[in-house]
């Protein structure tokens, strides 16, 4: 049985449920993160290359989205109990890169490659302003059972990365998409970047 070790530390990356289904749905390789208001340093940072994601349901607003995942979201709000005894967590994913963004120019390039509108990229980006908006390009595997966790008040709150308990078992994990389809997705996104593809 595999077991958290070097290679998934017990750690997780907190992003809306809304995110979390697309990447375990392939829909999605990236999200852009400056940073939760409750971090120490208030900026973000790469603290594992491999992680659990944990969905997070704070802030999600329909309007804050593209047109598809309106529905979604306003169907997970639906079903979301505050202060639930348990969250669950059913993917892990590894950071393939960490590119960041300085200039909407940049932001740009990328609007058909993420979930958000326009706007409240734009808002992400300029929020602390002298900070840059990391894009996270991730290789997501859904694990084969879910994971239920006794929720804790660490958490909770506006930040980017959670402590787990140290044993999870993670064994079963796969790929949500191929090789081909995840090179394919991660091409188009640095061809619109103007960087190297990886083919």
């Amino acid at each position: 049985m595999n077991r958290t070790t070097d290679q998934l530390q017990p750690i997780a990356l907190k992003e809306w449920a809304v995110a979390v289904n697309a990447l375990t749905e392939g829909k999605l390789i990236m999200v852009l993160r400056k940073g939760g208001i409750a971090e120490e340093t208030r900026d973000f940072r790469l603290k594992a290359p491999r992680f659990c994601l944990m969905p997070a349901y704070e802030h999600q607003r329909p309007e804050l989205l593209k047109e598809p995942y309106r529905d979604e979201v306003r169907q997970i709000m639906d079903k979301w109990k505050p202060g639930a005894e348990a969250i669950e967590i059913g993917a892990i994913a590894e950071a393939v890169d960490d590119i960041e963004i300085y200039d909407q120019e940049t932001l740009n390039k990328l609007e058909d490659f993420h979930i958000w509108t326009e706007s409240f990229a734009e808002d992400r980006l300029k929020w602390k302003r002298t900070k840059p908006l990391h894009l996270l390009l991730l290789r997501v595997s859904k694990l084969e059972k879910p994971l239920s966790l006794p929720m804790q008040d660490q958490y909770n709150g506006c930040k980017s990365w959670v402590n787990l308990p140290e044993e999870l078992d993670v064994s079963g994990a796969k790929p949500v998409l191929s090789d081909a389809e995840f090179n394919q997705k991660i091409d188009q996104i640095r061809n619109a970047l103007g960087q190297t593809s990886t083919s």
